[in-house]
């Protein structure tokens, strides 16, 4: 593409990253030696019932964050979190992201309008950390988050360096209970942000190595853990790519893949593991000839042949269909009668597209639509 090693870049990541099996215990004591006093969680409702697992004691919670967070869901949020000192991700990549902006927004007078876009929130006046429960995201580590606009139904990107957490614990013991069907979306999830780095025109050396690690361990891990929650190994593995390719977003950020994804998660609440998992291996396959080289190593690394625009397609659609996921839009209740308009509204998403490697028309990517439906 077009960066080399003699190309700035930027790349940003918590002060403290704490890794590996039963780190979640170095929670309480950071928190006291912080001297942080009034802590506030941001979950899910699955993750609200084990907030024991914290070692917090009673601690003040908003357990009510949903898949594919509207404004109001942040709202809700940002007013349970009145009188804290320290934010707490505690979830998925929709509990992190609404973390980030509850840490930024509390106690002070914004609306998500005032901060929406790069570099235009204040300061935070509270801690943050992020503390993930699926390896997906990569949501801990990054600077980013997305709401849906409930008028527009379209996401709302928030960027800024105030939004990275202090601290960010990657305890993959969290992730032994996420079922077999989210354990597959979320670590599809996990490489598509690793592969869309990788291809993307803004590809960076240093970005690079990350990014084809994390679709390495995706490659060794995944079926493991789809089969076995609890393969420690396998856990970790995934818990470490999706770390990978946190670090893949913030510089180098996804494309076209994240771009035809979205529209399936605002407009059907398909989650956005499924919807990106759905995608992949259409987007690949369109972007093989332009990126040759590198998509010869995604397939090796994921383990199928590399070969024609119809091998790759085969060979990805089959890796995801391995992990027992449906690979048809149809059978997620996508209507056909709705593709043209997805294609114009992915088409729109020129954050994400004009980093593509191959430019996309508003044809190209219906017919990618029509192709996985």
């Amino acid at each position: 593409m077009m960066n080399d090693l003699t190309t700035p870049i930027e790349l940003r990541r918590p002060a403290l990253v704490h890794f590996g099996s039963g780190t979640l215990a170095k929670l309480s004591d950071w928190v006291g030696a912080s001297g942080f006093k009034a802590p506030f969680i941001v979950a899910d409702p699955v993750n609200a019932a084990r907030l024991s697992a914290l070692g917090l004691g009673e601690v003040n919670c908003f357990g009510g964050v949903v898949p594919e967070p509207g404004s109001d869901n942040l709202q809700e949020a940002v007013t349970a979190a009145k009188g804290a000192d320290l934010v707490i991700g505690f979830g998925g990549g929709s509990a992190m992201d609404l973390a980030k902006l509850v840490a930024v927004m509390v106690g002070q007078s914004v609306q998500l309008s005032d901060i929406s876009g790069p570099n235009r929130a204040p300061a935070r006046k509270v801690g943050l950390v992020q503390i993930p429960t699926t390896a997906g995201t990569g949501s801990e580590v990054g600077t980013r988050a997305l709401v849906t606009d409930p008028e527009t139904n379209s996401k709302v990107a928030t960027e800024s360096p105030y939004m990275l957490a202090d601290m960010a614990i990657i305890d993959p013991d969290l992730t032994m209970t996420v079922p077999p069907h989210v354990t597959a979306a979320t670590g599809v999830d996990a490489m598509a942000h690793c592969v869309e780095a990788f291809t993307s025109k803004r590809s960076h050396p240093l970005i690079d190595h990350y990014a084809l690690t994390g679709i390495e361990l995706v490659g060794r891990y995944l079926r493991r853990a789809v089969e076995d929650g609890t393969d420690a190994e396998a856990r970790a593995g995934l818990s470490l790519a999706a770390f990978y390719g946190g670090i893949c977003l913030g510089p180098v950020n996804t494309t076209a893949g994240h771009a035809l994804s979205y529209p399936l998660g605002t407009r059907y609440k398909l989650p956005h593991g499924i919807a990106n998992a759905l995608i992949f291996p259409h987007v690949l396959a369109a972007n093989a000839e332009v990126c040759a080289e590198k998509t010869a190593l995604v397939a090796q690394a994921l383990g199928f042949e590399t070969g024609d625009e119809a091998k790759i397609l085969g060979g990805a659609t089959a890796f995801c269909e391995g992990l027992s996921l449906d690979m048809q839009l149809r059978a997620h209740g996508i209507t056909e009668d709705s593709l043209r308009a997805m294609a114009e509204e992915a088409h729109g998403i020129r954050r994400l597209l004009d980093w593509n490697p191959r430019d996309l028309s508003v044809d190209d990517i219906e017919a990618l639509y029509r192709r996985a439906y």
